[in-house]
């Protein structure tokens, strides 16, 4: 009986280690979310080259630091209304949900604030769990951190080439200039380049690519009211 008894404690002991592992992995990052409104981060992505002796290429730059137009492009492209949600755009989630109970074929519906959640925190590739996972530190990001941070964040971890994270690090390798100095059709160029950097180049360009970047261009030209939400140097 008694050494029944030690193995249920044993047991019961253990579940709770693993109660208490899992309860403070998922509090990591609210509690990192916090220290990021004053710390710069990195990525999972680059610390997982790091860890596997890979080259990373990144240089912070604040926001104020990057060209307007490099701003207004990757707005427009990535989250046309990132100042309209609290950092989950539950009416295009909505009709992707929809969509996809149809059968049919849906394409994301990640903000900015939902692909900051998943570079900062979670893991690449298209996985329901993850996607679960990025909805609520998405909208606690957005809670804590105000609009511009969160853009900030995001141009700086974004990965626009492989082992090239961030804005800066991105302009100096496709066009050897800084963001400060990126105008409006490269920076459309580096927008488009973001849903797929390991296949687009903004320095050599695909026809589809350039389309991608008209199109780009065009919706930053018409669209000042998307801007609204950012700091007097990111406005039209």
């Amino acid at each position: 009986m008694s050494d029944t008894k030690t193995s249920s404690r044993r047991r019961t002991r253990l579940l709770r280690r693993i109660g208490l592992a899992v309860l403070v992995v998922a509090a990591l990052p609210f509690v990192l979310s916090v220290l990021y409104s004053v710390v710069n981060p990195v990525s999972t992505l680059m610390l997982g080259r790091w860890l596997t002796g890979q080259s990373v290429s990144r240089a912070w730059v604040p926001l104020d630091e990057i060209s307007p137009p490099l701003i207004r492009a990757v707005m427009v492209s990535e989250d046309a209304r990132f100042c309209m949600h609290w950092g989950v755009d539950v009416a295009q989630f909505a009709d992707v949900v929809s969509g996809f109970l149809d059968g049919e074929e849906t394409r994301g519906a990640s903000t900015i604030s939902m692909q900051t959640a998943k570079n900062l925190f979670l893991w690449p590739g298209r996985s329901y769990v993850r996607k679960a996972l990025e909805l609520p530190i998405a909208l606690w990001l957005d809670l804590i951190l105000s609009k511009d941070r969160v853009l900030e964040i995001y141009l700086n971890i974004a990965e626009f080439a492989p082992g090239v994270f961030g804005v800066e690090a991105g302009a100096q390798h496709a066009f050897n200039q800084p963001a400060s100095a990126i105008g409006p059709r490269a920076a459309a160029l580096m927008a488009t380049t973001l849903p797929n950097p390991a296949a687009r180049d903004p320095a050599r360009p695909t026809a589809n690519q350039t389309r991608l970047a008209t199109r780009v261009s065009r919706e930053v030209a018409r669209s000042d009211w998307v801007f609204y939400c950012l700091g007097p140097h990111a406005r039209p």
